[in-house]
């Protein structure tokens, strides 16, 4: 079982910045893979950054050049450096641990909002 808990999301002006933050507790085994994901209202759930227990990272289309993931192994802690940010960048944003690319199960923080204004 891993526990995620979300903070700093909230509200910030288009152009802003925000750092995200998600720290898991619980299985380390099943933290190998930690990402950020997004729900706009009335969109689906979407992948934004995924980052390996190795450092190695991929990002969504949208985010690349703007967004940047990284984690600090030691605190179980995956971080999320939001730049530039644009109204539509507005939504819930939820950490996710895996033990692998692969897995077929996975576990979910609570979410966080993060609203962006114009």
């Amino acid at each position: 079982q891993v526990q995620l808990v979300e903070s700093g999301g909230g509200l910030v002006q288009a152009g802003g910045s925000k750092r995200l933050s998600c720290a898991a507790s619980g299985s380390i085994s099943d933290t190998n893979i930690m990402g950020w994901y997004r729900q706009a209202p009335g969109k689906q759930r979407s992948l934004v950054a995924t980052i390996t227990r190795g450092g190695t990272t991929s990002y969504a289309d949208p985010v690349k050049g703007r967004f940047t993931i990284s984690r600090d192994n030691p605190k179980n802690t995956v971080y999320l450096q939001m730049n530039s940010l644009k109204p539509e960048d507005t939504a819930v944003y939820f950490c996710r641990a895996q033990p692998t690319p692969w897995a077929n199960y996975g576990y979910w923080g609570q979410g966080t909002q993060v609203t962006v204004a114009s």
